[in-house]
């Protein structure tokens, strides 16, 4: 049996997702004509309070469109230093947009309100610099092991955006992981950004796609984006239905997910080959096995036990929990990390 831990995205269609993809009423999205996809647009949207949303094929085209919507070329973006928009999306801010990305030395991809008050107010009237049109959060932090942003702290950076006109973008991958690990809602998210992604295809378990939430005005312009991006889909309710479904099915039981995340990091700190554990929120565990040995040699060893696992980078290495890790999957692999 193989336990793939890789990452939340490795998760197969449920039989109930299935059946709602097989039997989804499709048409032709381009022509806006796809009545499923149109009732994921109208639904997601509902759940947060705002006034539109936008199907797309993945977050990270989902979140180009945000960033290009939000800019024109020349201008700056401020994000965390380990933004999945900065450090995952194939230098897409730059490319697409034509922005500059202001990294922000943040604690576990979380940076504060003063230290962008800082950023902002040191080249507010400089001819010599960008513009400073966007500041773009992750929530919860793929670099930063599932961490979950403050919402005090998240209030006090809309203040910041407000006061300087800066746009408010969240990539919002994970979180409905971040919201059922701190009692959150999504409304809470919908009265603050500017415009949200959401993926569907990480904890939620769905097979393709992510939405962009906002105003009907930036939704038509995320449309056109989307075209220009090369997004445009036609019988699109098929993915579509799995949404639904997964909005409708696989939100409460991400707490599973989390509970699963922390007895991993309990049998990874009892182990001697690891050096530490970073603080575990929600689906993700990340950690350091000791000097002594090579990282790849421990992924060597777990994969011989049939246990597959990522490098994140300087020494980290990373498990994710998901819809098709089961408990008996999660009984083998704290039996292998205590006998590795």
């Amino acid at each position: 049996m193989q336990i793939n831990l890789i990452s939340d995205t490795v998760t197969k269609p449920t039989r109930g997702m299935l059946e709602a993809m097989m039997n989804a009423e499709v048409g032709d999205d381009v022509f806006k004509s796809d009545p499923t996809v149109n009732k994921l647009q109208e639904k997601i949207a509902n759940i947060f309070g705002m006034e539109a949303a936008l199907f797309f094929p993945s977050g990270t085209m989902a979140n180009q469109a945000a960033i290009k919507l939000h800019t024109q070329p020349g201008d700056k973006m401020f994000c965390d230093k380990w933004a999945h928009v900065y450090n995952y999306e194939g230098g897409g801010p730059a490319f697409n947009a034509g922005v500059t990305s202001y990294l922000i030395d943040g604690h576990r991809g979380m940076f504060t309100a003063n230290q962008l008050h800082e950023a902002v107010s040191g080249s507010r009237s400089d001819i010599h610099v960008p513009y400073s049109r966007l500041v773009a959060l992750e929530n919860t932090t793929n670099k930063g092991g599932g961490a979950c942003w403050s919402f005090e702290e998240i209030l006090k950076i809309r203040k910041v955006c407000t006061e300087n006109n800066l746009a408010f973008h969240l990539d919002g991958a994970r979180l409905f992981n971040a919201m059922v690990a701190k009692n959150e809602t999504p409304k809470q998210y919908g009265e603050v950004f500017d415009t949200i992604s959401i993926c569907l295809s990480k904890g939620l378990g769905a097979p393709v796609g992510s939405v962009l939430l906002g105003t009907k005005e930036y939704m038509e312009k995320a449309l056109r984006i989307r075209k220009l991006f090369g997004g445009a889909m036609r019988q699109a309710g098929y993915l579509a239905a799995a949404g639904i479904y997964a909005l409708d099915n696989h939100v409460e039981r991400l707490a599973i997910d989390h509970t699963r995340a922390k007895i991993l990091g309990t049998a990874l700190q009892n182990c001697p080959l690891i050096k530490n554990v970073e603080p575990i929120e929600t689906n993700i565990v990340i950690f350091n096995v000791i000097d002594t040995i090579n990282e790849n040699d421990f992924i060597s060893r777990m994969n011989d036990a049939g246990i597959l696992l990522i490098s994140m980078g300087n020494g980290k290495l990373r498990m994710v929990t998901h819809l098709d890790f089961t408990e008996s999957m999660l009984e083998s692999v704290v039996h292998t990390i205590e006998n590795i």
